[in-house]
């Protein structure tokens, strides 16, 4: 029998939580195992445990092992043994893709175990890090304190951490640097994944949905992005644009995609007309367009919301936080610190979304080459008359979801731990874990910026046990 335990320890003065398997022998003794130990993962949760009896031999190891050939790779990484365990065999049954809700549970199980894994050794390894490196040393000294244990301890998650805060901080630094280079970002695009996609459906097992197999979701979306990344960075269909890209993941579960695109002065909008040949934020005619005019329909149609649906997930304060519906505009026109205030003419177009008759007024902006291509919701808005640049990137670079949050400060000696704050009540859903175990990237920008490290004379380098003076 196994029991996954939690329990909360302190370590230098901080709360750390830890997860243990406990096993209960046969004879009755009790071994404990951290979560460092793979095949604990087998033993967890026995609906899919008879995988793993075929799975402790060397069928998992590199090619390079089994081949006798190339590099000197004795192991793999925990990250690459749950990619082997995820993969579709030719006529070999894997009861873990099986799994629906044991599926979801278990890659977000792997993934925070994954993480843990990395977390623990940053936090054993703060001095390699350089974490030693604290400014408020030298003014301890200055106010005549001579214990280096009272300066106070930071334990720090350095930037080298995907999707920690030091690592969002830079990366919102390196797209200020390409805005002072290329000028102001004059695209926004949101990209959202479909469920619905023929590449997830048609690899669904009988009786499964895009819900039960989290994995096939961040696959097709993973290879949807570069789809996209290809068609606006390669083929140029907007122009020759910089950009920057972060991948977030819904509550619900659904992964999406932000852009922020600087166009080259080539290609810039400068009139609105060339807002209206590149955004449309009207239902198409039907007759002419009936492919469009059913994307349209199902995929840029807000709400309905307001009247006609006060219970709406948009409603706050009995109004739409999306500002829907838009009132009725002959011409687009440009906004005032704000995005455009685009055509949606009163031609007496109308379409049943969720029930109800719904006009252009309900049409989220979209560009129809972009939305017949993909086929999901594809939200196109022109971003070059905002003036609180800063606002747009840090939307894009806020920072993972979380279930709760508190305000934490120092300690009576000064510590703070970063790793904790990091860790805290994050939320994780089963795309993102899946998406994290394959190891596809949250965010990029093209082109790179190169980051100037400035030593500062006051940084002074200390140990805890050694004196200041």
């Amino acid at each position: 029998m196994t029991l996954s335990l939690t329990h909360s320890s302190t370590q230098g003065g901080s709360s750390v939580g830890t997860r243990n398997f406990l096993n209960v022998m046969s004879l009755g003794r009790l071994c404990n195992n951290q979560e460092v130990e793979v095949m604990m993962m087998m033993r967890m949760q026995r609906g899919i445990a008879g995988y793993a009896s075929r799975s402790t031999t060397d069928s998992f190891l590199p090619s390079s092992q089994t081949s006798k050939k190339g590099n000197s790779r004795l192991c793999v990484s925990v990250r690459d043994y749950y990619c082997y365990m995820l993969q579709t065999r030719p006529g070999i049954f894997n009861p873990i893709l099986c799994g629906a809700r044991l599926l979801q549970q278990w890659g977000v199980d792997m993934y925070i175990k994954i993480e843990s894994c990395r977390l623990k050794w940053y936090r054993k390894n703060q001095t390699k890090i350089c974490a030693d490196l604290y400014k408020g040393v030298v003014d301890a000294i200055t106010s005549g304190e001579t214990r280096a244990s009272a300066v106070g301890v930071r334990i720090v998650l350095p930037g080298t951490y995907p999707g920690g805060d030091r690592d969002m901080k830079w990366r919102h630094m390196d797209a200020m640097a390409i805005v002072h280079t290329y000028g102001k970002p004059d695209i926004f695009l949101t990209m959202t994944c479909n469920p619905n996609w023929e590449e997830i459906t048609n690899e669904l097992f009988p009786g499964q949905t895009a819900q039960d197999r989290p994995d096939l979701v961040a696959r097709v979306f993973h290879g949807k992005l570069e789809a996209m990344k290809e068609m606006l960075f390669k083929k140029n269909i907007l122009g020759v644009v910089a950009n920057v890209y972060v991948v977030e993941f819904q509550k619900r579960g659904l992964p999406h995609a932000h852009f922020l695109l600087i166009m080259d002065f080539a290609y810039k909008l400068v009139v609105l007309e060339q807002y209206d040949r590149l955004i449309s934020a009207e239902l198409p005619d039907k007759q002419k367009y009936p492919e469009l005019h059913a994307l349209v329909v199902k995929h840029m149609m807000h709400g309905p919301c307001g009247a006609l649906n006060p219970k709406n997930v948009c409603m706050q304060q009995n109004e739409c936080k999306c500002r829907y519906p838009r009132p009725f505009n002959e011409n687009t026109a440009q906004g005032k610190n704000s995005y455009p205030v685009y055509r949606r003419r009163d031609n007496g177009r109308q379409a049943k979304v969720r029930g109800k008759m719904l006009d252009n007024r309900w049409v989220v902006p979209y560009n129809p080459y972009l939305l017949r291509m993909f086929n999901c919701h594809i939200n196109v808005e022109v971003c070059s008359s905002i003036k609180a640049v800063k606002y747009l990137y840090k939307y894009i670079y806020k920072g993972h979801d979380r279930a709760s949050f508190s305000i934490d400060q120092p300690d009576a000696d000064g510590n703070i731990d970063e790793i904790k704050r990091y860790v805290d009540a994050r939320w994780v859903t089963p795309p993102k874990a899946m998406w994290r175990i394959f190891g596809f990237p949250l965010c990029a920008n093209d082109p790179p910026a190169y980051s100037c490290l400035f030593i500062s004379q006051i940084c002074t380098g200390w140990h805890s046990m050694s004196k200041l003076t």
